[in-house]
């Protein structure tokens, strides 16, 4: 049985982690944290220590963070969109300037083309 079998690479999602800090007075307070982005990467898929690589680009700096799927701090995981990629390691779309194309969801029709009026 996976865990979350529908992150894979090119799906564009949310996960939301808590984060505890200290205040200065001492006292422990919980936040939830959202860190949006490209899944780059999935390592051993099947398995409790399952990981997931995520990609965003945070003004002209790229960032990549590691999340464990199994982690007790991840609270969810909210699934946005999902590219067409032909690889499971797409290190490639942090580099390039290519849009990557977006799949429509099972159901949705297909984009009607506009059509000229004739005068």
């Amino acid at each position: 049985m996976e865990l979350h079998p529908e992150i894979r690479p090119g799906a564009f999602i949310r996960v939301h982690q808590a984060i505890k800090e200290t205040t200065p007075k001492g006292e422990v307070k919980e936040r939830i944290q959202i860190f949006e982005g490209l899944v780059l990467k999935r390592s051993h898929r099947k398995e409790i220590g399952a990981t997931i690589i995520v990609y965003k680009k945070s003004g002209t700096v790229g960032v990549e963070k590691i999340f464990p799927l199994n982690s007790p701090t991840i609270k969810k995981f909210e699934f946005v969109r999902q590219y067409k990629v032909a690889r499971a390691d797409i290190s490639f779309a942090k580099d390039t300037h290519k849009k990557l194309k977006e799949l429509r969801a099972p159901g949705t029709a297909k984009p009607k083309a506009k059509v000229a009026k004739a005068k």
